[in-house]
């Protein structure tokens, strides 16, 4: 077995392969049709398989790397958690003509009241240096007629569990826009019957890496019945836009005590 699994074998019958397909290319022009037709179809398999080769090679060997889940943590956070979309390729790569409720993955979904989407939800891949992410995401709007543009991130169960009001929840988003956007980040928790909503704006005109901390202090959470929390992204009048979001992480802590 040669370097990184191949074999000599291999090596040979890539450059043979490789000869031939130099020699057919020269020859396109005079060779017999039916040769030309067969060629073709080879040619077409052929670069399929190489496609498929470039995309998984591309990947492992871009920067970060798939899977990567470096984040920077709060000191004493007792959870941290970035969702799967943006660390690894989702099974639908991205939604044209977006209807309310489409799903880049399991954990997010788009949200709307357009009369007619003009939306496109894809995920896309990081490369920039200081990127922890393997991927991001990109939202494209054009002609919008609706009142509100969200997206909605599941948190798993473990976020909810044992929560308390001396909690302090922290979002992390890398961002950018074509056009200055308001967004505003709603973090909603399910306990019993009731859900408690806390708002804030991230921070106008400031970097693209923005943190927003939510205080539970300043919520009715029933501790005991704490079942399950979820984060909207809200976009206001965003027409015309093409919103990137870059990462996406939460963790939690408990407040210093004074």
């Amino acid at each position: 077995m040669g370097r990184a699994g191949i074999s000599f074998l291999d090596e040979l019958f890539g450059l043979r392969a490789t000869r031939m397909w130099s020699k057919a290319a020269r020859r396109a022009e005079t060779m017999p049709i039916s040769a030309v037709r067969r060629r073709l179809g080879q040619a077409q398999m052929l670069s399929t398989r190489v496609a498929e080769f470039r995309r998984v090679a591309e990947d492992r060997l871009a920067l970060p790397r798939i899977g990567a889940n470096a984040i920077r943590r709060a000191d004493g956070a007792d959870w941290a958690w970035r969702p799967e979309a943006f660390r690894y390729r989702t099974k639908v790569p991205g939604v044209a003509a977006a209807a309310s409720g489409a799903e880049i993955d399991e954990a997010i979904r788009l949200f709307h009241d357009c009369a007619r989407s003009e939306l496109t939800l894809r995920q896309t891949r990081n490369g920039r240096e200081e990127d922890l992410s393997a991927f991001g995401l990109e939202l494209d709007v054009f002609a919008f007629d609706g009142s509100f543009l969200s997206l909605a991130v599941d948190l798993p169960a473990e976020a909810a569990q044992n929560l308390r009001r001396d909690h302090i929840i922290r979002v992390d988003l890398d961002c950018a826009f074509e056009r200055p956007l308001e967004v505003f980040l709603r973090l909603n928790i399910r306990h019993g019957p009731n859900i408690e909503q806390v708002v804030r704006e991230l921070p106008r005109g400031g970097p693209e890496a923005a943190t927003v901390e939510f205080d539970l202090a300043y919520t009715r959470l029933n501790e005991r019945r704490s079942e399950r929390m979820w984060l909207d992204i809200i976009f206001e009048r965003p027409q015309m836009n093409r919103i990137r979001l870059r990462d996406l992480t939460l963790a939690r802590r408990l407040r210093a005590e004074i």
